[in-house]
This record gives structure tokens, sequence and C-alpha cells, in this order.
């Protein structure tokens, strides 16, 4: 029997793609109340496993480019889902089959089931990322050789682009500026392709990891024992292997959109048992360094995730807010971008950061070993 995800999922579906998804992929409230609309007018959707495909199925991702700050201002609707999935039908002469996320962050892991309910099709429960990344690019087909073939971008004033760019660099650029253009935003579909090439690219289950982590945050771990406010980020870092990184205010703030993305850094002085030490984060979109004492705490690929300090609730890059009392922590990425082409894509030198990478479970080691 299928699974479905129904109005009652999509809360915690959201809140744990907003932790995966690092600070960026979108706004998850904002998110969250299309992918209900959606449901409540077009009925639940079918969650289907990457196992599931076929080798007959056309499977399209879907999702906002752009900077976050501009989708919390302008919310997608439905007719530019209707209009990016006609768009590669025309574009490609084939029937999408099944829906599934990009990347799996919090707007952007709302943005398929939403698309899923409209067209009356099966989500997948995976995406390309294992988190979320800035950059068109940084996907699984990318690193597996494959380029992002026919792609489309729509926008809420009716314009549509279809491109075939020759490979993900140029997908970026092209796409880029054309979300420039668009306003900042825009609906995307790219690296759609058939069920065997899905089967091979997609990360598993993101979207029933994200369910769970969203349960722990709303306060009930995976034996359903109701946890206090307290007890939820410790909780999450038992679940998910991650580390708890820094506890603190922000002091300092700087961010602007820019050329599509939303950039800055913020910069925190550590409460509790951190008092005394001082911890910097830079973002494009989503949060790619972290460095604690002027020293690397974790680093992309690794996922470096912002949390409300009292109720452990995820904050995006464009929500952190000046006094913020906020927990971090870092997550191992999955495997994939610890290869040497996941490292050339979404390394820190890709982004200009005159850093090495280093796992942050080996950088949690190391602190740990010099106190």
């Amino acid at each position: 029997m299928t699974a479905v995800i129904t109005e009652a999922d999509i809360d915690e579906i959201a809140l744990g793609a907003a932790v995966l998804g690092t600070g960026g992929g979108g706004d998850p409230h904002v998110g969250a109340l299309v992918a209900k609309r959606m449901i409540r007018v077009h009925g639940p959707v079918p969650r289907i496993t990457v196992d599931q495909l076929s080798d007959d199925d056309f499977v399209v991702p879907i999702g906002g480019i752009g900077a976050p700050s501009v989708s919390v201002e302008r919310i997608i609707a439905e007719s530019e889902l209707l209009a990016a999935l006609d768009a590669i039908e025309r574009g490609t002469g084939r029937r999408p089959t099944a829906i599934m996320p990009i990347e799996v962050g919090g707007g952007n892991s709302m943005i398929p089931i939403a698309a899923a309910a409209v067209a009356g099709l099966p989500v997948v429960d995976g995406d390309a990322m294992g988190r979320a990344f800035p950059e068109a690019q940084m996907v699984t087909f990318h690193l597996a050789g494959y380029g992002p073939g026919t792609t489309v971008l729509v926008d809420h004033h009716g314009n549509e682009v279809i491109s075939r760019p020759v490979d993900g660099g140029w997908s970026e650029r092209l796409a880029r500026a054309v979300t420039v253009e668009m306003g900042g935003g825009a609906t995307m579909i790219d690296y759609a392709y058939g069920g065997s090439v899905a089967r091979e690219c997609v990360i598993p289950d993101t979207l029933t990891l994200a369910q769970r982590i969203g349960a722990i945050l709303r306060g009930r771990d995976a034996c359903g024992r109701e946890l206090r406010d307290d007890e939820r980020i410790d909780a999450l870092c038992d679940d998910l292997g991650a580390f708890r990184l820094f506890d603190g205010k922000v002091r300092d703030l700087q961010r602007a959109v820019d050329g599509g993305f939303t950039r800055g850094t913020a910069e925190l002085d550590g409460v509790g048992a951190d008092r005394g030490s001082t911890f910097r984060l830079d973002f494009q979109n989503e949060m790619l360094l972290a460095r604690r004492d002027g020293e690397v705490a974790a680093v992309t690929p690794d996922l470096i995730a912002v949390l409300d300090l009292a109720t452990g609730m995820p904050i995006t890059t464009d929500a952190v807010r000046y006094g913020a009392r906020v927990a971090v922590i870092a997550i191992p990425c999955n495997e994939k971008w610890r290869t040497p082409a996941g490292l050339h894509t979404a390394g820190p030198a890709h982004f200009g950061y005159d850093v090495e990478w280093t796992p942050v479970e080996e950088l949690a080691h190391q602190r740990k070993g010099a106190r």
C-alpha cells in the first residue's frame, strides 16, 4: 500500500526540511501553507520510494530558485506550478509521472508536494542534495556526470524560459541571470530524468527523515516519548549523529540580497557553557562556514543549522535576527559530497573560503581533545 502525505504531515516535514536545509531552501512556514492549501483542494499526495520508480517513469524535480528573502514576500501560486509542469512536458515531449524535491530545503521540500497535489502525481521520497545548496549544479545528478537537460523557469508574471544548458555550471549562470530579471525568485525544473537515472542518483528517504526530525522538534522522540523544550536539541543531535557547536546570542548581522542570493554573516557571543567564546557564521542562502574563536568548527558540504535556543525551531538565513539566542549544530553530509567530485562542486574552495574541508566529526574530536 502506497503511503500518502496529508495536511497533518506537512508541518513536521517542513520543520525537519528546514533543519536539513541549513538555513536556505525557502521559508518552511510559507511553503507549508502552500502545500497544505494544495492538498486541501486536490487531495493527499502519494509518497513513493526511490526503489518504486520504474525505468519508464519520468521524474521531474521542481522548486524555487533565488533569494529566500524574496520567496517570503512573493508566494508561489498554483498557476506557476502548472505552467512549469506544462513547459517541461512541451520541452521534452514526455509527460511527468512523478515529482521530486531537487533539495530538501524548508520551502523546496514543500513546493514538490504542492505540485504533486496539483498534478495528481506521486512525490518521490528523496532529493538530489540531502540538504540545500545555493547553486543549481550542486546536485547528485551532476556528481554522477549527468547534465541539467531541458530546464524550465517561470514566474508570477507568466514569463516562461525553456533552455538546454550544456552543463551544470552553465545552467546555474543562465538560471541565476534569468531569476534576477524575474525579480529575484522563480520556479525551476531541471535534471528531469527517467526512473533508472533517478534510482542511481537520488538520495533516498529524505522526506521521511525530515518528518522524523520535525516530530522531535515538536516534542516527540522516535519511541514516542514526550520531550521537554530543553531536551529537543540534544535529542535531535543524538538521532542524527550531529554535533552541538555553540550556544550564543546574535550580536551583529550583515545581510543583503545580492546577485540572486541572500548573502551575509552573523556574529555570536557565547551564552551558558559557551560564555567567553565567539562564533561566526557565513552564508549564501545556506549556512556554509562556522568558526568558533576564529577556528573552523564546520564547513560546507557538511550541514550547519541554526536553531532557536529555547524551542529548537530552525531559523533560516533570512529570519536570523539581532539579539536572537540560538544553538548551532552541524550534521555530517551524505557520502556523495565527501568524494573529490562532491568537494570540488560544493566544498569551501568553490565559495572562495580559504580553508580546508575537514569532516565535522573530526573537527569536533579535535576540539574535544584540545579541552
